[in-house]
């Protein structure tokens, strides 16, 4: 019961946060404030009333338009919502304990299931951000992924130092597990980060432009700093893969054919794509590399 009440509160608060993430999106690019003024068009500046500003809801009611000029609102606005909710309840869902009797231990499985389930929201919440950021504006912004990797080397450290003191423990030992996993954390950052470097040295060496930005490799660091190095790796195939596929897309439909002496220079949201990795590996990142491993011979 505690993981049903759990999980279902997780989405209805995904949701309000889901909705919050999306003003933020709005405003964050053009400098303005997310506390005032109200949410309203940002075609006729209609400001929007209590009902059409339920999550999901209000969108779906409204059909995606505005309730006084009829403008398109868009549908990224449902489609986050929507995100952060699932990933929320999937947080709560993995974390919380599933025991229903009374248990010597359930007090601290139950505390240390709301602190990672808390610390997965915030790391899911900021790969939200950071995807549709990149997507719509080619913007992976400092102060994301900057404390986002200090807070996953804090979550790192927490999660560490539960699983030492844990009464389920049969000998906890507080110090060395604790600090390779914060070490770990640490070295898989600068790793991550470093492989986007390199690469992004490699192709301007070759092609004498641009290629991977900064920001990417921060978010690979942020990534590592949060699951780990393996699975940050898997997370950078995925996110290589669907960027692969994506341009092949755009390759194959009429527009990108119309322009062909641009579509060389044309760009990618890359980040998206690695948060969406970051994802995947982060829900099903270890029984990937498992299988992987196990069809490799290892």
């Amino acid at each position: 019961m505690i993981r049903i009440f759990g999980t279902i509160f997780a989405t209805l608060l995904g949701l309000a946060f889901g909705s919050f993430l999306n003003l933020c999106l709005t405003r964050w690019p053009e400098e303005e404030s997310v506390v005032k003024p109200r949410s309203h068009c940002r075609q006729c500046g209609h400001t929007l009333a209590w009902w059409e500003n339920l999550p999901l809801a209000s969108w779906l009611l409204l059909r995606g338009r505005c309730g006084k000029c009829r403008a398109w609102i868009g549908i990224r606005y449902p489609l986050v919502e929507l995100a952060v909710a699932l990933l929320w309840a999937a947080s709560a869902w993995q974390a919380l304990p599933a025991m229903k009797g009374p248990s010597d231990s359930l007090d601290f499985v139950l505390y240390t299931g709301v602190a990672t389930a808390l610390g997965k929201m915030i790391f899911y919440w900021a790969l939200v951000a950071l995807a549709v950021l990149d997507a719509e504006n080619f913007w992976l912004p400092d102060w994301i992924t900057w404390p986002g990797i200090a807070l996953g080397f804090l979550f790192t450290f927490a999660t560490a130092t539960f699983a030492a003191i844990s009464p389920l423990n049969d000998a906890p030992d507080m110090g060395h597990p604790v600090a390779r996993a914060v070490v770990g954390s640490l070295t898989g950052a600068l790793l991550a980060a470093g492989l986007v470097l390199f690469i992004r040295w490699l192709y301007g060496l070759f092609r004498h432009r641009e290629g991977m930005g900064f920001g990417d490799a921060k978010l690979m660091a942020l990534l590592a700093a949060w699951i780990g190095f393996p699975q940050a790796l898997l997370a950078f195939a995925v996110g290589i893969v669907l960027g692969a596929l994506f341009a092949v897309v755009l390759l194959a439909s009429p527009a990108p054919r119309a322009k062909t002496e641009s579509w060389p220079l044309s760009k990618l949201p890359l980040g998206t794509f690695l948060c969406i990795g970051g994802v995947v590996s982060s829900l099903w990142g270890a029984p990937i590399l498992s299988a992987y491993l196990g069809w490799a011979g290892f």
